[in-house]
């Protein structure tokens, strides 16, 4: 845990609230980003993030600092979102196509465009791969969205990965490569499997041989 987030965690759990402001100006972007890539709706994404700073607030002094401030903060908005997504299940979920990628940090996965390119063909292009990708993420689960969005938007490790998420990197691993094969086979009209691992930054797979 961060020294700083651990003072400020202290401070607002003894009423001071401009520490928790902090906590909340600190994270509040990546909060939201999580939510929105859960739930697809700028609304509905920035309540469930204002509410879990709420709810965060009224439970801090159950936080032990046993994970990080963020891990924990994390794990709350999951829950609501899950909570949010399981009321309105059943429901036809769409996307915002107005919604501008800045917004939602780039690409729905947070992956910007890497060329330099500001030709309107080029912009055309990268709204036509944000939508790409924003049809190809509401297609997977809950769980395989969330691991998604943590590594590929906040560069989780395996190791943070299981921590925040509660389960084994065993776990891990098989759902982020279920996650993965799930959205480039939503993907593979649009993208080929080495234009998708670039998008990613992965490495090409080598095969080996006997």
């Amino acid at each position: 845990m961060e020294w700083d987030d651990k003072r400020l965690v202290e401070r607002a759990t003894q009423g001071d609230g401009r520490a928790f402001e902090a906590l909340v100006r600190k994270y509040q972007r990546r909060i939201y980003r999580l939510a929105y890539g859960m739930v697809r709706d700028p609304e509905e994404a920035m309540d469930l993030a204002q509410e879990a700073f709420v709810k965060a607030h009224r439970n801090l002094a159950r936080f032990k600092g046993d994970s990080s401030f963020y891990t924990w903060l994390y794990r709350i908005t999951k829950n609501l979102c899950i909570d949010h997504l399981r009321r309105r299940r059943g429901e036809t979920v769409e996307y915002d196509d107005g919604i501008r990628r800045e917004e939602v940090a780039g690409t729905p996965l947070g992956l910007d465009s890497r060329s330099k390119d500001t030709s309107p063909l080029r912009a055309t292009l990268d709204r036509e791969l944000a939508e790409k990708l924003e049809a190809a993420l509401a297609t997977l689960s809950e769980d395989h969205r969330a691991i998604l969005l943590l590594r590929e938007i906040e560069g989780l490790s395996y190791e943070a990965l299981a921590e925040t998420l509660e389960i084994k990197k065993g776990t891990v691993m098989s759902r982020l490569f279920h996650a993965r094969k799930n959205m480039q086979k939503a993907l593979r009209d649009y993208l080929s499997e080495e234009e998708y691992r670039a998008l990613l930054g992965e490495k090409p797979v080598r095969e080996e041989t006997g």
